[in-house]
């Protein structure tokens, strides 16, 4: 398994996105949970959950895979709600996540996507949980570069150390501004959606990914996948819900382009030139 630094660890080149899982029949359920075994077996070692996937019910599936294996074998993402984000609310949310998945502690506790609690607010109350012992790190999700701004001008701000959006082929609004300003300021960046949403909203798939699929003899979710990787600059945390999908996925992070193929790809999907409204799913 390849590695990345994130979080300012060593960590596997993908992780698990769990949105949608544990919300099945019992069979659906068992394929999930055997998805993530695999992977946790097979050398990725992030998870990412939230409290509102499935109000609760991905992050009781993930506890009940992850109650097996040594805590510090791999790192554990969770978000909370955005009208949780005062520091009451907080605790009690991070608390009723903690119990769902049988630990006691979160490696990063995101904020999901912003409301209306002042980020002072919302940073005071992570920085008490980080204080407690229940979360090492904390970060946030569906931040846009001027909320990125706003946030590292406010006290402790700058603890903040994960930024999560919509990332694909289809959707590249990240790399204008808000992917160079998290280097620069030593944020890490997930990247969540891959493959673009259920719907396809973000994401058209263009008869050169066909092609260039064909030609590289892997699957169009490979190459969705592997693009994303290609700078090995990010975390991308795609879902997985069965063995067969896990494997494709972990297949993927040996994927290497061209600079031909880029090219092409950059003329299909090109990447934004000027500031643009991110995307969120």
């Amino acid at each position: 398994m390849k590695s990345i630094t994130f979080n300012h660890q060593n960590s596997s080149a993908i992780g698990i996105g769990t949105w949608h899982i544990g919300e099945g029949n019992n069979k659906e359920n068992t394929a999930e949970m055997e998805a993530i075994k695999y992977g946790l077996d097979h050398g990725i070692n992030v998870i990412d959950t939230a409290e509102m996937y499935g109000e609760g019910l991905s992050e009781k599936l993930v506890g009940q895979v992850i109650k097996n294996y040594p805590r510090g074998s791999f790192q554990l993402i969770s978000k909370f709600y955005p009208f949780h984000a005062t520091p009451k609310l907080i605790e009690e949310s991070l608390k009723a996540s903690l119990k769902r998945l049988q630990t006691d502690h979160l490696d990063l506790y995101l904020l999901h996507w912003r409301g209306n609690t002042p980020l002072e607010q919302t940073v005071f109350g992570l920085e008490k949980m980080v204080s407690a012992g229940l979360i090492k790190n904390w970060g946030v999700s569906n931040f846009d570069i001027d909320d990125l701004k706003e946030l590292s001008s406010i006290k402790d701000g700058n603890n903040c150390q994960v930024n999560e959006d919509l990332y694909n082929i289809g959707s590249r609004e990240i790399e204008y501004s808000i992917l160079p300003w998290q280097k620069e300021h030593h944020m890490s960046f997930i990247g969540y959606s891959p493959f673009g949403s259920d719907d396809s909203e973000f994401l058209k798939i263009q008869p050169i990914i066909n092609q260039m699929a064909q030609q590289k003899h892997i699957t169009v979710h490979q190459l969705l996948l592997a693009w994303v990787l290609r700078n090995h600059d990010l975390l991308s945390i795609p879902k997985s819900s069965s063995i067969e999908h896990m494997k494709s996925n972990l297949a993927a992070v040996d994927v290497t382009f061209t600079k031909d193929e880029l090219e092409i790809l950059d003329q299909t999907y090109p990447a934004p030139k000027h500031e643009v409204q991110l995307n969120t799913i």
